[in-house]
């Protein structure tokens, strides 16, 4: 079963159906993590099925390359920028506001700062530093303007930290311009190996997506094989992406795997 949902839905779903089927899901908020694989295990284990939580690619295949870059590169700093891309839960903060019709906002991330990070700067980044907003925004006719980008770049936990740029278009251009959902970014690890630690390294991962349902689904597809051939062996329980093996997700056998 994919339990899919947003970040309220999940805490309640997903316990709920673990206990009577093996199920997956996508749970992003980072800092919940912790209680909802709490809740998501005993319910897995007392049903003894399997479970996978937080399944995509921020959580999910960036968390990976996180982990991989540090075990490697145990001296060493994380980096991670997201974008260009558009943001649904920045998109939906701005079209609560009043006088807005529609809008898309998207994160980018600052090209000065990923370039220090690739030159092995080992840079201490504000939030400000690494990303900036870009907003485009259809308002009712006659809605003030003013007001409304005022609005944006001074909401708290949205965009008052960062450098934001507020555009008004036409319906018209939204729906020409900016009706997909693209998003990506970048996973980097900078760090020294060496006695001396004389060697400078970088681990970088990237993506670049035309479209993050799309792409968030086909990666959940590749984990629900894992859930298959845990439940087949007799597992149970929660897991995330961390306890997955790279055999277990794949189409091909493990004989094939390691002919080829």
């Amino acid at each position: 079963v994919l339990c899919g949902g947003s970040a309220t839905d999940l805490p309640v779903q997903t316990p709920k159906l673990a206990e009577h089927f093996n199920v997956i899901d996508s749970f992003d908020t980072h800092a919940k993590v912790p209680e909802h694989f709490e809740a998501v295990n005993n319910a897995a284990m007392a049903g003894s099925h399997v479970a996978i939580i937080s399944v995509g690619w921020d959580p999910g295949l960036f968390s990976l390359n996180r982990l991989i870059g540090q075990a490697v590169l145990p001296e060493g700093r994380d980096y991670t920028f997201w974008g260009k891309g558009v943001s649904q839960g920045h998109s939906d903060a701005i079209r609560r506001i009043k006088g807005v019709v529609d809008a898309r906002q998207y994160t980018i991330p600052v090209g000065s700062a990923l370039q220090s990070v690739r030159a092995c700067e080992n840079p201490d980044l504000t939030t400000r530093q690494k990303h900036t907003r870009e907003c485009f925004v259809v308002a009712e006719e006659g809605a003030d303007l003013v007001r409304i980008e005022n609005e944006i770049v001074t909401m708290p936990n949205y965009f008052a930290d960062y450098d934001t740029t507020v555009h008004f278009i036409s319906m018209e251009e939204m729906k020409a311009n900016h009706s997909g959902i693209p998003h990506g970014g970048f996973v980097i690890r900078s760090g020294k190996t060496g006695w001396n630690e004389e060697f400078n390294n970088v681990i970088e991962y990237s993506l670049k997506l035309d479209s993050n349902p799309a792409f968030t689904s086909s990666v959940i597809v590749a984990y629900a094989r894992a859930v298959y051939r845990m439940a087949k062996e007799g597992m149970s329980g929660c897991k995330t992406v961390f306890d997955v093996t790279p055999a277990q997700l794949s189409a091909f056998s493990p004989e094939y795997l390691r002919a080829h």
